[in-house]
């Protein structure tokens, strides 16, 4: 539960990054696989097991399954997640944590799975997470920030092109149904054609080099 005083809603902003300078990417990632038993109009439950940072980047050609077995012994974390749809950047979310083995073979066992390695890194005053994607959702990479509230007047690196705070497709159950790597020419054909886009009513959104910020 969050301690800001807005209980069980975390507050973030996620964009879609098509070139990731190298300075930016964390020496010590980590590693993610996640389970979603449930994905259903925004509502979502997951049960996710990660490492502790300092793992070795994923090979992104690796599927869910092969990086649960290239990295059992590095897992180091579990936990089961419920989430609610977002709303202008604000959603739902309560976790608890999940006895490390049990959590293994829930993800091992079932649901859609995704796989990750999580770069953490700050830019400015705020903490952004970079997650290189995996397996059948190769090549994305997304790059979120996450406050304990509102996330307004953000200064966005220059690396991210597009805001994917609202869009259903980007949202990590979705990738699990449907990999980003089967739609990822589409995607790109209608970014060219409609441009970027970013949230209004959150103030002010500028753009910096991430060496200026």
């Amino acid at each position: 539960m969050s301690d800001t005083g807005y209980g069980d809603f975390e507050f973030e902003r996620r964009f879609w990054v098509r070139d990731l300078p190298v300075g930016v990417l964390d020496e010590q990632p980590a590693v993610i696989v996640q389970s979603y038993y449930l994905a259903d109009e925004g509502y979502a439950l997951r049960v996710r097991v990660q490492t502790s940072a300092g793992a070795p980047a994923l090979d992104p050609t690796l599927d869910p399954l092969a990086a649960l077995d290239a990295y059992t012994d590095r897992f180091d974390f579990c936990a089961v997640t419920v989430k609610g749809p977002v709303n202008a950047g604000t959603r739902y979310e309560a976790e608890r944590e999940l006895d490390l083995d049990v959590g293994m073979q829930l993800v091992r066992r079932g649901g859609a799975r995704i796989a990750k390695t999580r770069h953490s890194v700050w830019l400015g005053t705020d903490g952004w997470v970079v997650d290189v994607f995996a397996g059948g959702n190769a090549p994305l990479v997304v790059a979120e920030v996450e406050r304990g509230g509102p996330v307004t007047d953000l200064v966005v690196p220059s690396f991210c092109i597009t805001e994917v705070t609202e869009d259903p497709r980007f949202s990590n159950d979705a990738l699990a149904r449907t990999p980003y790597g089967t739609w990822a020419a589409a995607y790109e054909a209608e970014l060219d054609r409609t441009g970027p886009r970013f949230l209004r009513g959150l103030g002010t959104t500028t753009r910096a080099e991430a060496d200026d910020l």
